[in-house]
């Protein structure tokens, strides 16, 4: 078990980092817990945060929402292990090592009720597009009617839209550059880097690389927003559309619907 106050401190800079490449992050998270306070209409909303990492999200809708659950999957060993080791006495957050890529994942979380919501931050344009297209047909059986989906990431525009895929990405670098002058003081790669020679990490760090997590990433078209809309209408999401955007950079909801079962 890594000690609570060094897994924080590697929250702390992956926060960091992950801050520095999308310079709106809070702005984003902040919408999403927006939406999930509107959709819940309880105090005890029941969420599920997919490719959760180690838990940047979930920690912020508990801070806001503390009566909540939520639900927080990933496949890596390691942000998973962070996670559970920062927040372990934070009520209301439980960890699941599952891998969204595999049909029926739900299943291994035994809900007892369908979930208010399914978050994702920078997260799903990792699947590939089969991946994706289940996952979301499942999610289409698993929240209850009215449920919604929020998708925050860099979801660009079709290749028929190359000048608004130019304008978008644009707004999202200048904004970078505005914040962050003198360029990351640490990159997604050096904190990969960082985490793998600490030996406390080390045995994580060596799972994570024989599972692969990252693997079909490159390449993948789960970073298009027409991808994800197809998905959800295929999965018979009644509503789709975007609450929230800067660039590329969004939030995409999606509302379950009212008949699972037409759903399945």
């Amino acid at each position: 078990m890594i000690d609570q106050g060094k897994a924080q401190q590697w929250i702390e800079r992956w926060d960091a980092q992950q801050q520095a490449y999308l310079p709106d992050r809070e702005d984003r998270f902040t919408a999403i817990i927006d939406a999930v306070e509107e959709i819940a209409g309880r105090p005890d909303a029941l969420v599920l945060d997919l490719g959760s990492g180690p838990g940047s999200l979930a920690v912020r809708l508990l801070r806001r929402l503390p009566g909540a659950t939520v639900l927080a999957i990933d496949a890596d060993p390691l942000t998973l292990s962070l996670g559970r080791a920062a927040w372990a006495d934070l009520d209301g957050l439980q960890f699941f090592d599952l891998d969204l890529r595999t049909p029926g994942w739900s299943a291994e979380l035994s809900l007892d009720r369908r979930p208010d919501a399914a978050l994702s931050t920078t997260a799903l344009h990792w699947l590939p597009g089969p991946a994706l297209t289940a996952l979301y047909a499942e999610l289409a059986t698993v929240l209850r009617p009215g449920g919604v989906l929020l998708n925050g990431d860099h979801l660009r525009e079709g290749d028929d839209a190359p000048v608004l895929q130019r304008i978008q990405r644009a707004l999202i670098e200048r904004e970078e550059q505005r914040r962050f002058p003198v360029g990351h003081a640490e990159t997604w790669t050096d904190w990969w880097t960082a985490a793998a020679a600490d030996p406390e990490l080390a045995a994580a760090y060596a799972e994570r690389e024989a599972r692969r997590v990252d693997s079909e990433h490159h390449g993948s078209p789960a970073g298009r927003l027409g991808v994800h809309v197809a998905a959800l209408r295929a999965a018979g999401f009644a509503e789709v559309g975007t609450l929230w955007q800067r660039g590329e950079n969004r939030v995409l909801c999606a509302v379950a619907p009212a008949d699972q079962e037409h759903a399945r």
